[in-house]
């Protein structure tokens, strides 16, 4: 990253952390490839940019994934170079939160080439889902915003379908503060009930349907299982309430699950994070919901709030109806952008301004 760029960035800050990119003549780089992302479609999709990228003036160094968390640790490694002028995360949301988890706190944007099933963080950026064109003009001409991410601990979920059960990571993610759990840091939703249960299935079944569609399909099948859960939640400086626990997204942008518009004109801008709640819902509701929580027609049906949170603690009840430092039994999962490796009990609480993240000049939520 050049000194007039730096130069740029910090004339800016104090007035709006927005930033015009300006690049210096033939910038540098970093790509991080996801090549198992949708199965092997990210691999194809960045075959495809890469040489857009590079006739854009770019000068470009690629590092490709081979493990679960490989993202970060490269990510970590990059975060301080001043060569750079942008990391770009080329896969699907747990891509895109995986090198985002590593670069937190760097200065360096992240730039995203969507490759894989939802793409919701590139979505929200304003990224197109289709063709490389769009994607390499944000890219050299888009703008940087300053977002922020929610940070998560939770009880470690038992390892399944091949996904490892989680690890508290130091360098970059921190140490937890409370004891037995494990921090993530989340950039686009942290969700849980039946639709964190959808992204635990997503392990295991329906590999083989692509898009959205697959999110829909696995919600089905899970909805029809669901077993009533009752947990204690605590939002802000609210009493907490023990509920029937259906349904909960604390969100920084609108969608998630492949387009889904759960938290509506939500942005990761503002200081705080977004949280909707559906309780005590019957299956026949849940079902019900799936038409219009695609369309963001959800609010205000069945008792389903959105609202603005600054920290959430979701928590089990003893058979007295107390909170409990105990887990679910069965586990009532919590996820880390499509990440489904925590359980209850669980504690969010927002930080702004962690990452900056390049994305069209328009998107429909910053209104500044």
């Amino acid at each position: 990253m050049s000194d007039s760029h730096l130069s740029v960035r910090t004339s800016v800050l104090p007035k709006a952390d927005v930033q015009t990119c300006l690049s210096p003549s033939m910038p540098r780089i970093a790509c991080i490839v996801n090549p198992a992302g949708r199965d092997g479609a990210s691999l194809k999709r960045w075959n495809k940019a890469e040489p857009a990228i590079e006739a854009a003036g770019f000068d470009v160094e690629v590092h490709h994934t081979e493990r679960i968390g490989h993202a970060s640790e490269i990510a970590f490694g990059l975060k301080e170079r001043d060569d750079l002028e942008m990391i770009v995360a080329c896969g699907g949301d747990g891509t895109v939160h995986e090198v985002a988890s590593g670069m937190r706190g760097s200065k360096i944007p992240l730039g995203i080439i969507p490759g894989g099933t939802g793409n919701d963080v590139a979505r929200a950026h304003g990224y197109p889902m289709k063709g490389v064109d769009g994607v390499v003009s944000i890219l050299t001409s888009g703008i940087d915003r300053h977002v922020g991410a929610l940070r998560l601990q939770g009880v470690p979920a038992p390892s399944e379908g091949g996904y490892p059960e989680p690890q508290n990571n130091p360098e970059w993610d921190g140490p937890a503060d409370i004891e037995g759990r494990v921090v993530r840091w989340v950039f686009l939703e942290s969700d849980s009930g039946v639709t964190s249960a959808t992204a635990r299935a997503k392990l295991t079944r329906g590999k083989w349907i692509r898009g959205s569609i697959k999110y829909t399909y696995l919600g089905m099948t899970e909805i029809i299982p669901w077993k009533k859960k009752t947990a204690w939640v605590k939002i802000d400086d609210e009493p907490g309430i023990v509920v029937d626990f259906s349904m909960l997204c604390y969100s920084l942008s609108e969608m998630f699950g492949g387009g889904y518009k759960v938290a509506p004109n939500a942005s990761p801008i503002v200081d705080h994070g977004h949280l909707c709640t559906a309780w005590g819902l019957s299956k026949i509701q849940m079902l019900g919901l799936m038409g219009p929580l695609r369309k963001g027609k959800h609010i205000g049906k069945w008792g389903i709030e959105l609202k603005p949170c600054r920290r959430l603690e979701i928590r089990a009840v003893d058979a007295d109806g107390n909170p409990t430092d105990a887990s679910h039994d069965p586990a009532l999962i919590v996820q880390a952008d499509g990440e489904p490796c925590l359980q209850t009990p669980a504690l969010l609480e927002f930080h702004p301004k962690q990452l900056w993240i390049r994305g069209s000049p328009n998107v429909p939520w910053d209104t500044r």
